[in-house]
Order: structure tokens, then C-alpha cells, then sequence
């Protein structure tokens, strides 16, 4: 995951300062054919690029309309991904249209034209890895996500089919990307358990004739333990 972070201080969402208790996450996407953040998040950072029309979303109310997401994922100048924090994780954000702002972090997706699979699957996957992130940081489940869309029919949201239009035509949907999530937080779980096991190494035997230790130095070797050594007291 290439996370960056711009804060959106000048939107009126960012200066209500209202926080949250983070419960789930809402995956949107933008529904507007403009792939690169530099559309929603300014001013340019050197990655961004400049925003010619100056309509990026870090105005009291970007085209009048009162938004702003936690994080969007689109692409930068030059073409690789990244994802952009756009407001503290626990701040309340206008993303949903409906109570899901007291309880979720909204996540956009910069949508293109739809059609080109490797762009959906690099933001995909770069999706995938900001969820398990929140997920690991706000002690959530790949159960506490849904997309905007599953979001209205709970009555928590807006209208919106979003992402569902998107992830149909690459082979996704909400539940594969929920399935994608639990994997990871198992892996991740998995190493996390190895990396915290303990070894406990074992001295055997002193011996007052050289010739014995070098025997029993030998068998340890033919055992398996290739650093163990004699030490002279």
C-alpha cells in the first residue's frame, strides 16, 4: 500500500471537527471517468500534479455539495497508484448521505472508464491492503465493510450502486472483496505468531576430557545443530 496523507483543512466537513468511534468501512467509488487524485485532493504535493480547473475537494464545498471522504485511491501524475488520507481516521466525514458518517471511514475509489482491468486491479488490490490496515488499527473484521450500496439498502446511506457497478464488470463484488480482507488479516496474523516464538537453546554437559566434548560436539552437529561449539572455562 503506497499511503500518503493531505488533509482536507479547508472543506467544511474538516472544520466541523466532529470525531467518531470507527465501526466499519464504506467502500465508494467516484462515478466519474478521472482516474487521478489530483481531481479531489489538492493543493499539488509534487506527486499530485497541478489541478488545472483548481475543483479539487479542499474548498468549504467542492462544486457546492457537502463531501469529503477519509481516503481516496486513484493515481498520481505519473501514473503509479497510491492511496491519500484526506481526514484524521476518527473524524466524521459527509461520505455516505446517512447515519453510516457517525460509524464508518468512507473510502473512494477514482474510477476511469471502467474497462481496463490492470487499473481496477492495481486500485483493488490497493483497497484490499487499506481495509486490513483500518481493520488491524480499529480491531474491525472483514465483516465491518460494505460498499455504499449495501450501505442504502441497510438504510444507513444514500442511493448509490457504487461499487458494485465497477466491481461486476472485473469479476468482484463486496463479498470477494470482504473475502480478500480475511484472508490477509489471517496471513498477517499467522507471521505475527511466528515472529513471536521463543527459542530456548540447551547447554549439554561439561566435560574435563577434550576428547569427550569433541564427541558429543559431533553428535550434536550430526543432530542438526550446526552452531553449537565448545567453550573453553
Amino acid at each position: 500500500m503506497n499511503l500518503r496523507k493531505l488533509i482536507l483543512t479547508e472543506n467544511a466537513c474538516y472544520k466541523a471537527g466532529k470525531t467518531i468511534v470507527p465501526k466499519g468501512i464504506m467502500v465508494h467509488s467516484t462515478g466519474a471517468n478521472n482516474p487521478y487524485l489530483k481531481r479531489y485532493i489538492g493543493p499539488d504535493d509534487e506527486l499530485l500534479g497541478k489541478n488545472p480547473y483548481s475543483n479539487h475537494w479542499n474548498q468549504e464545498r467542492p462544486d457546492g455539495r457537502q463531501v469529503c471522504p477519509h481516503a481516496f485511491i486513484g493515481k498520481l501524475a505519473d501514473g503509479s497508484i497510491a492511496t491519500y488520507q484526506t481526514l484524521p481516521w476518527n473524524h466524521r466525514g459527509w461520505h455516505a448521505g446517512g447515519s453510516a458518517n457517525d460509524t464508518h471511514i468512507g473510502l473512494e475509489i477514482c474510477e476511469d472508464n471502467l474497462t481496463d482491468a490492470s487499473y481496477f486491479n492495481a486500485v483493488y488490490k490497493e483497497a484490499i491492503e487499506l481495509c486490513v490496515y483500518l481493520c488491524r488499527l480499529y480491531n474491525l473484521t472483514e465483516k465491518n465493510i460494505i460498499g455504499h450500496y449495501e450501505g442504502y439498502q441497510r438504510g444507513l446511506a444514500s442511493n448509490h450502486g457504487d461499487p458494485k457497478h465497477w466491481f461486476s464488470l472485473h469479476g468482484k463484488s463486496m463479498d470477494a472483496c470482504r473475502a480478500d480482507v480475511k484472508k490477509l488479516l489471517i496471513e498477517g496474523d499467522k507471521s505475527a505468531t511466528e515472529e513471536k516464538k521463543k527459542y530456548y537453546r540447551v547447554q549439554i554437559g561439561a566435560y574435563t576430557i577434550k576428547a569427550n566434548a569433541e564427541a558429543q560436539l559431533a553428535r550434536a552437529k550430526k543432530a542438526g545443530f550446526t552452531d553449537a561449539f565448545i567453550k573453553t572455562e
